[in-house]
């Protein structure tokens, strides 16, 4: 079981997907962090973090981000999430998503995210939006 601090930092992480204020979750990241999704390009330093969680509130205004559980694996911990929200931003398809996934976590001496592994069913992401 992950210890409580660990926990909260779940908690305020979830809350700051949520908060449409995607420099809120950079501010999670180490200064030179990275946030990798489904095995694409890592978005390395809180710019570049800032600008992949402001592609997701853009593309889903109505964004809930819900804190499903934190796993360890070993002394990896896992961060299991599900996404709600309408693709109603630009260009969107204006149907809805609920889709789960989870990040395997490294986290620094800093105590914030050095880095971050997102994964998501991607296949199933573009069957609801229909795409």
């Amino acid at each position: 079981m992950p210890d409580q601090s660990l926990e909260a930092f779940a908690i305020a992480y979830t809350a700051a997907w949520c908060s449409q204020q995607p420099g809120r979750v950079a501010a999670h990241y180490s200064q030179n962090g990275s946030l990798t999704i489904n095995g694409g390009p890592p978005a390395v330093g809180r710019t570049a973090i800032t600008e992949a969680a402001q592609s997701f509130m853009t593309a889903f205004p109505d964004l809930q981000v819900i804190f499903d559980q934190l796993s360890l694996d070993g002394p990896q911990p896992i961060y299991h999430w599900t996404l709600i929200g309408t693709n109603t931003g630009p260009g969107g398809t204006g149907r809805p998503v609920k889709i789960s996934g989870y990040e395997i976590w490294q986290m620094g001496a800093d105590g914030l995210l050095s880095a971050s592994l997102g994964h998501f069913d991607a296949t199933e992401y573009a069957r609801q939006l229909q795409i």
